[in-house]
């Protein structure tokens, strides 16, 4: 085997990383889930958005390596496995699109290779996110390879809407689709039937590196656990004042609720219509920034998307999620924020 060729740590090629626990990449501090609600905990031993980022070297008379392959470790489902069927599928990306994917089965332990077209790159590879695959290590075939330069931090919470339900590759969640816009190393912190404002979840992130930060919870505080209007207001700035002791500069962009048609109208139990309970967000966010907080961004979340987005009444389809990541990435741009100065080391993941 060639040097070039001989398996090398992922690490270094990992993007989208916030914590590790023994190795293995996970989306809330292993150090503090005893806090966090049951449903958070389980949702964030998903590696969501996880991926390698990789240039195809070439260099010093090398050869461009013209594959690469990956070695991973999949649960296996069982028979009767809800998620048994989903596609186990590796997506090749560059910054003008998808390049090609390559589908296999879950596996104890499995190498996939992916090949790639003429020219260096950067690549990036969204690993399938079912069966909690653990990346191994990876290797150029034909020429070496060298993790991709480093990007701004993003760090995004919020709701399976964030998280990606209903897109149907995890490069076509709306976070993933808003980072490559912005060219920004997207932390997906999207926990499905969670992301109610736990305290407990603005601390880690607080204690968590970012170079910039997006908020996008709300529509499970008029369902899964209800709110009042009056509570989500003050549970808000609650949750930003603490996000705030541990980024008080970092640019912050809040993302209210999307359109929920059946709930827009329809009192929650505490009284509390979805409309009611963005309104009070929104408040929220525009009185910090009234009161001097210049590093605050709102992106009211009603009208980004239609009821022809949505694929069950709730969660973006494929189309949906790509509107709302590019409406994430033009309201970033609005307000300005231009997290780190070219050229900045990236942020490493807190073990």
């Amino acid at each position: 085997m060639r040097a070039d060729e001989q398996w090398l740590d992922p690490g270094p090629f990992l993007r989208g990383v916030a914590w590790l626990d023994r190795g293995r990449p996970v989306r809330a501090d292993p150090a503090d889930t005893m806090r966090l609600p049951w449903d958070t905990g389980e949702r964030a031993t998903l590696p969501i958005g996880v991926r390698l980022e990789f240039a195809a070297d070439g260099a010093d008379g090398a050869g461009t390596a013209h594959a690469v392959e990956i070695r991973y470790r999949a649960a296996v489902p069982g028979p009767t496995d809800a998620l048994r069927d989903l596609a186990h599928g590796f997506a090749l990306w560059n910054r003008d699109g998808l390049l090609s994917e390559v589908f296999t089965e879950p596996a104890a332990e499995a190498v996939v290779r992916i090949e790639l077209p003429p020219g260096r790159g950067p690549y990036t590879v969204y690993p399938p996110e079912a069966q909690s695959p653990l990346l191994l290590g990876l290797r150029g075939i034909g020429g070496p390879l060298s993790p991709a330069p480093a990007a701004p931090r993003w760090v995004v919470h919020g709701d399976s809407i964030t998280e990606g339900w209903w897109s149907t590759r995890p490069a076509h969640g709306w976070p993933a689709v808003a980072g490559r816009a912005l060219g920004w190393d997207t932390v997906n912190l999207g926990y499905a039937g969670a992301a109610r404002g736990e305290l407990a979840t603005a601390e880690q992130l607080a204690g968590l590196e970012a170079d910039a930060l997006t908020l996008a919870f709300g529509t499970n505080c008029w369902s899964r656990v209800p709110f009042s209007a009056p509570l989500l207001y003050e549970t808000t700035r609650a949750f930003l004042d603490l996000v705030r002791r541990g980024h008080p500069d970092t640019p912050l962009l809040l993302v209210s609720p999307v359109l929920r048609p059946d709930a827009e109208r329809t009192p929650n139990q505490l009284g509390a219509t979805l409309g009611a309970l963005r309104d009070a967000m929104e408040r929220a966010v525009r009185d910090r920034i009234a009161a001097g907080d210049g590093r605050l961004a709102l992106l009211p979340g009603r009208d980004v998307l239609g009821p022809e987005h949505l694929a069950d009444g709730l969660h973006p389809d494929d189309a949906g999620h790509h509107l709302l990541g590019l409406a994430v990435a033009a309201a970033v741009r609005r307000a300005g924020f231009d997290p780190r100065p070219q050229g900045a080391t990236a942020a490493r993941p807190r073990a």
